[in-house]
């Protein structure tokens, strides 16, 4: 049976959840990793996309916020975040206005991977009395954006730091192809040979006289590797914070911290369970989510507005308007899909918080 959920009943279904011990527990595991370490955490805003959860993390010592997106920069800034790294190519006059606004307003580091859009930019800024702070991106075995290690990149680092309006902070490069792949040696050692495509660049650049002191990148998936090689100045980790069901395989030292609260709604036959919560309110790129606190429950597929759960033993005794918990299987796109979260501790409602930068990807 369903473990009892004192909070459900003061909540309509689908609710999106958070745990706040889980999230505060979380929080305070991934800082103290980093009290040792020569890189920061720079926790990636893309996942909560919650100011309260940023404030948090930053009143534990991280160094400042990560964002995707300008508009997701906007609602850090507005919201008192005064470093915001944009890790991302941001191209276009509309968006470039609004970056250089930004910048005179707060801290904001960008990630370029073109010389024509390091000239667009440094002009922008020119034009708007600002500065930007740029990293060169480097693709370091994940084949999405980025130069290519070595000359390619020298020279794109090159050309940024000649251009008025622009300071050339460093590099970025994301080893996003290991960051899901199981725990072990195979894995550690793929990390340390894309970490050190990025120490060999930065060597390089550093030769021809500039100076490179920001390396910014890594994952929840990775952080633990990345921030203990030496090269890596911030980690970008975002997934730890609130946890789901994908990463929580890969990083199990982090609580689950994120649920959808769903009801039961028909229990059409034997061994089968249809919950409220279809893909309209839970992802599913990573897999189906799991039910939590039920022997027996499993969620064998969503359509649009209902959650196909499978049921044997115990789960048996799911009735019509029974509340169970489904945590998905990938946070950072179920939570967008959600205009507030509801905080629980200890079984009860304590806050209801914003998703402030939902839908901001523009």
């Amino acid at each position: 049976m369903p473990k009892r959920l004192p909070f459900s009943r003061e909540l309509d279904t689908p609710c999106l959840v958070i745990d706040l011990d889980a999230l505060e527990a979380n929080i305070r595991s991934m800082q103290s990793f980093f009290s040792d370490k020569t890189a920061r955490l720079r926790p990636h805003f893309k996942t909560h996309k919650c100011l309260p959860i940023a404030h948090k993390q930053i009143a534990a010592g991280a160094k400042g916020i990560t964002a995707a997106k300008v508009s997701e920069a906007e609602v850090l800034a507005w919201g008192g975040i005064k470093d915001v790294l944009i890790a991302n190519q941001i191209v276009g006059e509309a968006k470039i206005r609004r970056l250089v606004g930004l910048a005179r307003h707060t801290s904001v580091t960008v990630a370029v991977d073109s010389a024509d859009n390091a000239r667009e930019l440094a002009a922008a800024a020119r034009a708007a009395g600002a500065t930007l702070g740029v990293l060169v991106e480097v693709d370091i075995g994940m084949g999405r954006c980025g130069v290519k290690p070595g000359r390619d990149a020298v020279e794109l680092a090159r050309i940024v730091n000649s251009q008025r309006g622009l300071a050339f902070r460093g590099l970025q490069g994301y080893e996003g192809h290991l960051v899901l792949r199981e725990p072990g040696a195979e894995k550690d050692r793929l990390t340390v040979e894309a970490i050190r495509l990025l120490a060999r660049t930065k060597r390089a650049i550093e030769n021809e006289g500039l100076c490179c002191e920001e390396i910014s990148g890594g994952g929840t998936g990775t952080y633990r590797v990345a921030a203990s090689e030496g090269v890596m100045t911030e980690i970008q980790a975002g997934s730890y914070a609130t946890m789901d069901a994908r990463y929580a395989k890969v990083t199990p030292e982090f609580a689950k911290a994120l649920f959808v609260l769903v009801t039961i709604i028909s229990r059409p036959k034997k061994g089968l369970a249809i919950g409220d919560a279809g893909l309209k309110s839970i992802t599913s790129e990573f897999g189906m989510g799991e039910v939590e606190g039920v022997k027996g429950a499993a969620v064998d597929r969503l359509s649009e507005e209902h959650t196909l759960i499978r049921v044997k033993g115990e789960a048996e005794k799911l009735a019509v308007g029974d509340r169970i918990l489904v945590t998905p299987s990938h946070g950072c796109t179920t939570i967008n899909l959600y205009d507030k979260a509801c905080g629980v501790r200890k079984g009860y409602v304590e806050c209801s918080w914003r998703i402030d930068g939902r839908g901001k990807s523009q």
